[in-house]
């Protein structure tokens, strides 16, 4: 079809066809919400790097996760900054852990929010490194287990997903196994399936307090170069027993979102990371860019890309605006989306 015959713009010339023809929707139920808890009581620090995004003590924890259930926001994903940390990284597996306690407070206070929890062990440990340490790295086998204690712990203390992201060879099924074997047969497990080494994490790392202390991660995460080791890596962990895979970071891997999203036929994830976000928040603190259209934009891709769900700093945000309506996120411009 060619210019006269067909005129893309009789569509485009009114919203209600607009809508009624868009191809790819957003919804609030797509999303959820990192959520950094601190030990102790009265903390609400901002991250300096992560504009609007907090260390908080649990009673904050639960007061913001209040306010994100009540725009719509259906899950969070947790992340620990425990009292102390130390070579074994003890505190994520501990009972009264920093991540086991939120958990109850959330479910005791907030019943019907979805609570994901982060399995991993940078957050907890001394050396910064997401498992336990021999002859300078991490050593895959030994961390499977203290991973698998994790993730059961978080279970018993009422967790409604837990999502390994150490990127530990077998994590999934050692995790699986475990769970299976003490009852929480019904604990789902989305997997960081393809988790890269990436420099977008900086703020995170703020964020979390869990820069390495010596090397880096590119042992266990994987290569920016590879695309066919994205699909093996996904492929093993639906073999192990994933329920949802996740591909990490988001706007730089998209090709990698839609490769995973062809190939498997399980729900999909896309961790919009702190670099992403800090970037968004920066260039419209600099008047830069229309942040709430690009913030729209950002997960309009990873939906358009093949992702379900979406982690993202901006769930709040991103509910607010859908509360509005999409269009109005874009008044005061013309047809053709320009100011």
């Amino acid at each position: 079809m060619f210019y006269p015959i067909y005129r893309a713009r009789r569509i485009r010339g009114k919203e209600v066809f607009r809508n009624m023809v868009r191809e790819t929707s957003l919804s609030a139920h797509d999303l959820i919400y990192p959520m950094f808890s601190a030990f102790g009581t009265g903390i609400k620090k901002e991250i300096s790097s992560m504009p609007g995004i907090y260390q908080q003590s649990i009673e904050n924890i639960v007061e913001e996760a209040q306010e994100a259930y009540e725009l719509g926001v259906p899950a969070v994903i947790l992340f620990g900054i425990p009292e102390q940390k130390d070579a074994m990284g003890s505190d994520a597996y501990s009972d009264t852990g920093i991540i086991q306690e939120t958990i109850r407070a959330l479910k005791k206070n907030v019943p019907n929010l979805a609570v994901i929890t982060d399995v991993c062990m940078c957050e907890y440990t001394d050396h910064g490194h997401c498992g336990v340490i021999k002859n300078g790295d991490v050593d895959n086998d030994e961390t499977l287990e203290l991973l698998a204690k994790e993730a059961l712990s978080h279970a018993r203390a009422g967790a409604d997903m837990v999502a390994p992201s150490d990127m530990m060879d077998g994590r999934v099924a050692a995790i699986r196994e475990s769970l299976d074997n003490n009852g929480y047969k019904e604990i789902p497990v989305m997997s960081y399936a393809v988790k890269y080494a990436s420099g977008y994490y900086g703020p995170f790392r703020e964020a979390a307090e869990s820069t390495p202390q010596f090397g880096d991660r590119r042992s266990y995460q994987m290569d920016p170069a590879n695309r066919l080791e994205a699909i093996r890596e996904a492929r093993m962990d639906v073999e192990e027993g994933a329920d949802i895979l996740m591909v990490k970071p988001g706007l730089p891997y998209l090709d990698i979102v839609r490769e995973v999203r062809n190939e498997f036929n399980l729900p999909l994830a896309v961790y919009n990371v702190s670099g992403e976000y800090s970037m968004v928040k920066a260039a419209a603190s600099n008047g830069w860019i229309d942040e709430d259209r690009v913030i729209m934009e950002t997960m309009l891709s990873f939906k358009r890309a093949g992702a379900d769900l979406i982690l993202t700093y901006h769930a709040k945000e991103v509910a607010k605006l859908l509360k509005k309506g999409y269009e109005a996120a874009n008044k005061d411009r013309c047809g053709c989306g320009c100011r």
